[in-house]
């Protein structure tokens, strides 16, 4: 490897992209097509860095194995980057055992940190623990080693386990202060930011308060009954009962918690639960169906018995009951899900948010439109380019990790 393009693998290792194209700009070889492509990743033109890279990996030749793959491995990140995750794992992990294979192990790492990644965002959080039970991060440089711990952290806050949460945070913001790369310093520190904000309310006869993650784990670990307005479940914690596809029943046991430990007359749940105003003996016998298929749905975590008045939810066990409602506002569950997803900064397009969330791009597209009518979500761009985000806050702005892939040595 020349000088110039030693000098320019240095500078993106060490998170100075444009010290890295003042090197190698004006360069046509394959390894230099490769650090422009990366370079250009890491200052945000996506669609001209997927070019580089594979325009790259065309010049190394099937017989340079190892660029070869450092090439899709710096790819597969642009594509998580852009929110491209329909693309299929079975590349990457080639590209990752022919790196295990020629002992380049740091890169092999980072493809698997990517997989990690990709699983995280689809939401299949015990597929990413396995990926990372994989990878001994104690070998690995700084910089992979905060990487690491980011991930590790997430999986812990989508898991509402804050403790576990704030010490990998901590572990990489050590890591990421010995790698001494501002950008990564700026990811660890979003992340923490994240835990630091409410996350979601708890709302009850004399009020409601915001709560942080370390309060919501503690409330879910205390053995009350909770009713869940963020995931539209009932929760405790040895059992769940989702509701997500039940909205009249959630509705009820909702009302029936907010009331508790009083009953809830009858005009009021219906009034709740069927969203009218105006309601005869119909409705009445309605909600009595209703109230027996809410005591089969919640049979095991609570009973719900019939009063003079209306209905009165019984906890098992002489249980507290909490009821837990999403921090900025009630959304439908639907919504909530997106502006959770959303809430990473980055741009998603329509297709990408339909295959995380489980749901055709149709119904997707609907659920967009209406929060873009609040306000609460913001689009850019048109077509396939089309890209949805949260609005942006004033003074803040969001940070692209892509570390460097080094060319090799």
């Amino acid at each position: 490897m020349d000088f110039l393009i030693a000098s320019a693998a240095r500078a993106l290792a060490a998170g100075d992209p444009l010290a890295a194209l003042n090197h190698v700009a004006l360069r046509d070889d394959a390894p230099a097509l490769a650090l422009r492509g990366i370079a250009m990743a890491q200052l945000g033109d996506l669609a001209r860095a997927r070019t580089l890279l594979r325009g790259a990996a065309r010049a190394f030749g099937p017989q340079a194995a190892v660029p070869r793959a450092r090439c899709v491995v710096a790819e597969a990140e642009i594509a998580l980057a852009a929110r491209d995750l329909g693309n299929p794992d079975k590349s990457l992990e080639a590209a990752r055992a022919t790196l295990q294979a020629h002992g380049d192990l740091v890169n092999a790492a980072h493809a698997l940190h990517l997989a990690a990644r990709r699983q995280l965002l689809l939401g299949r959080l015990d597929d990413a623990d396995r990926t990372l039970a994989g990878i001994e991060p104690a070998s690995l440089p700084w910089a992979s080693r905060a990487i690491h711990d980011l991930i590790v952290a997430g999986i812990a806050m989508r898991r509402q386990a804050a403790g576990m949460a704030r010490a990998a945070l901590s572990r990489a913001e050590r890591a990421a202060g010995e790698a001494g790369i501002a950008a990564l310093v700026t990811e660890v520190r979003s992340a923490a930011q994240a835990m630091d904000a409410p996350v979601a309310r708890r709302i009850g006869r004399d009020g409601e308060r915001p709560l942080l993650l370390d309060e919501v784990e503690a409330l879910l670990a205390s053995g009350a009954l909770v009713v869940d307005g963020c995931r539209h479940a009932l929760r405790r914690a040895d059992a769940c009962v989702a509701l997500t596809s039940r909205p009249v029943l959630f509705a009820l046991v909702r009302a029936l918690a907010q009331g508790w430990p009083h009953d809830v007359d009858r005009e009021t749940l219906i009034v709740q639960a069927f969203r009218t105003r105006y309601f005869d003996d119909t409705h009445r016998a309605r909600l009595r169906v209703e109230m027996g298929r809410l005591r089969a749905a919640v049979r095991g975590l609570a009973s719900v018995s019939a009063t003079r008045h209306g209905y009165l939810l019984t906890p098992g066990g002489g249980r507290d009951v909490a009821v837990l409602a999403p921090a900025a506002g009630d959304v439908d569950p639907e919504q909530g899900a997106l502006l959770a997803f959303l809430a990473d900064g980055e741009g998603w397009s329509s297709s990408a948010l339909a295959l995380v969330m489980g749901t055709s791009q149709r119904t997707l597209q609907r659920a967009l439109d209406a929060l873009a009518a609040a306000g609460r979500v913001q689009a850019y761009g048109q077509g396939r380019a089309r890209r949805w985000m949260l609005p942006p806050v004033p003074g803040f702005t969001t940070s692209l990790l892509l570390p460097a892939i080094l060319p090799g040595q």
